[in-house]
């Protein structure tokens, strides 16, 4: 066996660095869309697509963007999806219209569709199995701290800059992460992988960017608008096309041989219950800090801090536990943890003050790393070498679809909640957010809406909590136990050399 790579490291430092800019990026315009509303005239809508841009596209091409990089050298699309991220960015920081920021973020999720699946598809190439646990756990960590990250950072930004920083932040995070993979990465593929089929590629793209469209839509619309209603059925047709095409074909794009193995199917869901909590999380907290405590874009962020803290702990210690108690355990523990701060955090009222959110921030963060890192290690464990970037753009996929129905479905709880305990007779306005209630200076419908917007939090916060309950119960009886755990899952095509090299 050879020695392994000195540098391996270093390149895992930079991906790192490129996985946080991905993830912030994702968080981070949220802080700077009033500055870019009233500079650009943008409408609600436009606001929101320059917002949910990125994520649409992002969800919709990492499967074939994963795929591509099997075949034509995971290296390579790297820096190709790295590549456009930049000149996504760079078409951002001098955009001066609304349809050309749109534009920059659609372009920045393409590139991130190429550099998430493949930045954990080229771990197995770097790391023997003693250390892969650990780096997916680094990885792991920080594609998951990029978006408590992204209000901090952009909030930061705002007080010093123009909303065009925003963009521009990510310049030299990027260019460190080109030059690492140029210099530092070994060049990753499968000569045996599947062709890259255009009609594939298409019902794939079309399908999940319908879904994740109609998802994103449902909370602003309702969910029986004809638009949203449309988009979703047009996803279940298309996917539902898509899946029988793959499963006739002899070499599919869409192996759906790896959610067969239930290891890699049950650590998937595990993984994407997590992402759903900590994107519901995201969603309903900056509004609780920013209106009802009433802290500035800045502070907003440097108080979901504590969430990245106890990420980092349980990161740094996911590891050791799983190797000596066995990762089932680890993810339930987890679970379990993170279903406790979801309950305790159901407890908040509007004299709760900023210390009650810290501690249940903080034990939440570690319910989200005892439960992610271990689960993803696993997942990414069953996989081999030569189907690295599929599977891994399956998993992120399947992830990234988690995060948007967490948005959606606890965007929906909460508005409902909120709207049902406003005042008879409120403004139409208040209705909209407790943001907008703010504005109209009421000081009884402040605090009626204060009040509403918290109890509505509360109920999100308690739903969180039962689903990761249930998914601890099912992780307990479902995952394999230590020491049985079944063999990764075997390549398509017999002899495929796995992590050949150009």
């Amino acid at each position: 066996m050879s020695a392994p790579d000195p540098r391996r490291w270093w390149a895992l430092a930079a991906m790192v660095a490129s996985l946080l800019v991905l993830g912030f990026d994702m968080t981070i315009l949220n802080v700077a869309l009033p500055a870019m509303a009233e500079q650009l005239g943008a409408t609600t809508g436009e606001q929101q697509w320059m917002a949910d841009g990125y994520v649409v596209v992002f969800a919709a091409l990492m499967l074939p963007a994963g795929l591509v990089g099997d075949r034509f050298g995971r290296r390579r699309m790297l820096v190709a999806g790295l590549g456009v991220f930049l000149a996504g960015s760079l078409l951002g920081a001098l955009a001066d219209d609304v349809t050309t920021v749109i534009a920059a973020r659609a372009a920045m999720g393409v590139g991130a569709a190429f550099v998430m699946p493949l930045g954990m598809a080229v771990v197995p190439s770097l790391f023997a199995a003693e250390e892969r646990a650990k780096a997916v756990g680094i990885v792991t960590a920080a594609s998951a701290l990029g978006l408590p990250l992204g209000p901090v950072v952009g909030g930061w930004l705002l007080d010093h800059f123009w909303w065009g920083s925003v963009f521009v932040v990510n310049i030299p995070m990027v260019a460190i992460g080109i030059t690492a993979c140029l210099f530092l990465l070994p060049e990753t593929r499968d000569p045996a992988a599947p062709r890259v089929g255009v009609l594939s590629t298409a019902l794939t793209a079309t399908g999940l960017g319908a879904l994740i469209y109609g998802i994103i839509e449902a909370p602003v619309r309702g969910w029986t608008d004809p638009v949203v209603l449309g988009a979703l059925a047009a996803a279940t047709v298309l996917i539902a096309a898509l899946v029988v095409r793959e499963k006739r074909s002899e070499r599919p794009m869409l192996d759906m041989g790896l959610l067969a193995d239930r290891s890699f199917l049950l650590n998937t869901l595990t993984v994407t219950l997590a992402m759903f909590v900590l994107a519901g999380l995201m969603f309903v907290l900056p509004p609780y800090l920013q209106a009802v405590l009433g802290n500035d874009a800045f502070g907003t962020g440097v108080r979901m801090l504590p969430l990245m803290g106890g990420l980092i702990v349980a990161a740094k210690g996911s590891a050791p536990l799983a190797e000596r108690f066995g990762a089932r355990a680890v993810i339930t523990a987890g679970l379990v943890v993170l279903a406790f701060a979801g309950f305790l955090g159901s407890r908040v009222t509007v004299d709760s003050g900023y210390g009650f959110t810290a501690l249940w921030l903080s034990v939440a963060g570690l319910g989200f790393g005892f439960s992610m890192v271990p689960a993803m290690t696993a997942a990414i464990d069953t996989l081999p070498p030569d189907r690295a970037g599929s599977g891994s753009g399956l998993l992120t996929t399947v992830r990234q679809v988690g995060s948007a129905i967490g948005i959606a479905l606890i965007g929906s709880l909460l508005a409902a909640v909120y709207e049902s305990r406003l005042p008879a007779g409120a403004p139409d306005a208040a209705g909209d957010s407790v943001v907008a209630a703010h504005l109209l200076g009421d000081p009884v419908l402040t605090a009626a809406a204060d009040a509403a917007y918290t109890r509505g939090m509360g109920t999100v916060l308690l739903v969180s909590g039962t689903a990761a309950l249930i998914t601890a119960l099912l992780a307990a009886a479902l995952l394999p136990k230590p020491g049985s755990a079944p063999a990764a899952v075997t390549p398509d095509v017999a002899g495929a050399a796995a992590d050949a090299r150009q």
